[in-house]
């Protein structure tokens, strides 16, 4: 199985994202994301895979895909449509430096799903255990 990781242009926080794609929920097609390249590696992501999504320079959230799509955008040019189950499914957040158009995300890769209930650590929270032993012994935390 294979996933891949994309930023999301626009939205500031996963709410944003979440009001956005619930406008786009209901269009023809369903929900789907536009993009210019196609995957070679599609078999592998249909396997299972999701769309990771960076929102505000973290990894944060994620939406399996249902389906990958040759279309034609307005101006006629050929693009790929990546059809996504509705419902974003927070992970453990991680940061990730800017690039352009999406990546391959290897499954071990991945960041995990937080469970149900669970919160993302933010902050002081997000440092390794050990680490946090350490800057509080020095007297920073």
């Amino acid at each position: 199985m294979l996933h891949l990781i994309k930023l999301a242009v626009g939205p500031k926080d996963v709410a944003a994202m979440e009001r956005g794609q619930a406008q786009r929920a209901h269009a023809p097609g369903g929900l789907r994301h536009v993009t210019r390249m196609a995957p070679k590696r599609a078999p592998e992501i249909l396997e299972g895979g999701s769309l990771y999504w960076v929102v505000a320079g973290v990894l944060r959230v994620r939406q399996r895909i249902l389906a990958i799509e040759p279309v034609k955008r307005a101006d006629g040019t050929a693009a790929t449509a990546l059809i996504l189950e509705p419902g974003l499914v927070p992970v453990h957040p991680r940061p990730v430096k800017p690039f352009q158009g999406w990546r391959y995300l290897e499954a071990e890769k991945a960041p995990a799903d937080l469970a149900d209930g669970e919160v993302a650590a933010e902050g002081i929270d997000e440092l390794p255990p050990k680490m946090r032993r350490a800057l509080s012994d020095l007297g920073l935390l």
